[in-house]
């Protein structure tokens, strides 16, 4: 099994991951005060907001962690949404097709922590769920059951 270390550094080399997913805290309140909102700086820095909890914050979020200036949302959203390479959401999309992407679905396994989700790189997921389709859950629903 490779180290978190030797992960971050394959990750960082494929070009499909961005790098912002490895930011420190230090940096992300770096970023949010280059956007040109320093006012929330000390958000950032207070919530321990490093990159990995940066990749899958909601909008819905930023009230709780000191931004209520709707306007101001919407640019920051839009801003993280740049930054890691995600598709605006858009209302009329199909529920037919996948709910994420490949690296949508990366971005939130690596959102949580521990030794697993450190250790895997964008390659070996991508590997292991090549073509990611969207597949309802299965239920007994309408299903003739036998008597008795």
């Amino acid at each position: 099994m490779a180290s978190a270390q030797a992960t971050i550094v394959e990750d960082l080399k494929d070009e499909r991951v961005p790098s912002a997913l490895y930011w420190t805290v230090e940096h992300v309140a770096e970023w949010i005060e280059e956007l040109g909102f320093p006012q929330y700086k000390a958000c950032f820095l207070t919530n321990m907001i490093d990159g990995r909890k940066l990749c899958c914050i909601h909008a819905s979020a930023f009230p709780r962690i000191g931004i209520t200036d709707f306007e101001h949302i919407k640019i920051i959203a839009k801003n993280i949404r740049d930054l890691i390479y995600l598709e605006e959401p858009y209302w009329n999309r199909s529920i037919a097709e996948p709910p994420k992407n490949n690296l949508g679905m990366y971005l939130e396994l690596k959102s949580h922590t521990g030794k697993v989700m450190d250790t895997t790189t964008f390659k070996q997921m991508y590997l292991n769920c090549p073509d990611p389709k969207w597949q309802p859950p299965l239920s007994n629903q309408c299903m003739i059951m036998p008597r008795n």
